[in-house]
C-alpha cells in the first residue's frame, strides 16, 4: 500500500500513485487500497479550457477522491470544520498526469479547482450517490477567498 501524504489541513490527504510504464504506455491505479470507506459514485470533469474554474462547495456527509487523469489543476481547500484545529486553514495542491496523486478531500472542507492545461480530465470517486432533490453540499462563489486561482510567477 502507498502511504498517505499528510497536508496543512487535518484529514485532508494526498497519495502518490504509482506509475508503471513500459513500451505501450503507462498505467496508474487511481483507487486501491487507500482506505476507501464507502462507494458511492464514479464521475468525470474534463474542461476544454486552461483557466476553467470550479469552486466552491463543501460536503456535509460525502468524502470526494479527485485524480487528474489528463491535464493538470490546481486545487484550492479550506477547512470550514468549527471543530477541527485547522479551521480556517487554506491548502493549495497541484497535480497533474505527469505525476498522478489521489487527493482525499473529508466532509466539511471547501473545495474547489482550476485547470491548467486545455483538456484536462478530473476523476472524482465520491462516498455517497447523488441525491438531486437534497444535496449533500453547500455551494459559494469562486472569489469566496480572494485571487486563488491565477497562477503565480515564483
Amino acid at each position: 500500500m502507498q502511504e498517505k501524504e499528510k497536508t496543512k489541513i487535518e484529514g485532508l490527504e494526498t497519495v502518490s500513485l504509482l506509475t508503471h510504464v513500459d513500451d505501450r504506455g503507462y498505467l496508474f491505479e487511481v483507487i486501491h487500497d487507500y482506505d476507501i470507506a464507502k462507494f458511492g459514485r464514479v464521475y468525470i470533469a474534463a474542461d476544454p479550457a486552461r483557466g476553467v474554474v470550479r469552486a466552491y462547495h463543501k460536503h456535509f456527509i460525502s468524502t470526494d477522491n479527485f485524480c487528474i487523469v489528463k491535464g493538470s489543476a490546481k486545487f484550492v481547500f479550506i477547512d470550514d470544520r468549527k471543530e477541527s484545529p485547522t479551521y480556517k486553514i487554506q491548502e493549495i495542491i497541484s497535480i497533474s498526469e505527469m505525476a498522478p496523486k489521489l487527493i482525499i478531500v473529508p466532509p466539511g472542507i471547501f473545495h474547489g479547482w482550476v485547470s491548467l492545461e486545455d483538456n484536462t480530465m478530473l476523476i472524482t470517486i465520491n462516498s455517497e450517490l447523488l441525491n438531486r432533490e437534497n444535496p449533500d453540499e453547500t455551494r459559494i462563489p469562486p472569489d469566496s477567498f480572494g485571487d486563488v486561482w491565477a497562477v503565480k510567477g515564483k
